[in-house]
């Protein structure tokens, strides 16, 4: 056993949810609301401060807790909902369709006409770089390469902000 605290927290949306393991073993949980302002600037915090016995804007001790492990599923809600930013994402040179061929399943197997979901990224960027089923490195990635794609696609959403404004580029 540590003598220290250990924290698992996961943030969502609504609520946040904590788990503590105290110094002698024993587990506490708290469920707070993730958005509270009048209460507290930040969940984990107070969920924290509150399972350390500490007043809502005490500084935590150095030293008092061994971990801090934290999830959200914030960030995946804001994307599945399409509510957040625009996304990008990032694969192996060649694999840039794959979210669009996903699996091939559909609701009526014998439909002429398939109707996909949008894709939820809004631009790709195919990474030069390439490993092995094992995880070794077959070709180095090409930062290089990779940093001149994101300053393409930054230059180019700044573009297509300054000509329409109040719309995402």
């Amino acid at each position: 056993m540590s003598d220290r605290w250990q924290f698992w927290i996961d943030r969502g949306g609504t609520f946040t949810d904590i788990v503590a393991r105290a110094p002698d073993g024993g587990l506490i949980q708290r469920k707070l609301l993730s958005e509270n302002p009048d209460r507290y600037p930040d969940a984990a915090l107070a969920g924290i401060r509150d399972i350390l016995g500490l007043a809502g804007d005490a500084r935590i001790p150095e030293g008092r807790i061994e971990s801090v492990k934290m999830g959200t599923t914030v960030g995946t809600n804001a994307l599945l909902t399409r509510t957040g930013e625009a996304t990008l994402l990032v694969t192996t040179a060649g694999f840039a369709d794959l979210p669009l061929i996903g699996d091939q399943s559909r609701p009526d197997i014998f439909a002429l006409r398939i109707d996909k979901p949008a894709p939820l990224h809004a631009d790709v960027i195919e990474a030069d770089e390439r490993l092995a089923a094992d995880g070794a490195c077959v070709r180095p990635l090409d930062t290089g390469a990779l940093r001149r794609a994101f300053q393409f696609l930054t230059d180019r959403h700044a573009v297509l902000r300054a000509a329409f404004p109040g719309r995402d580029g």
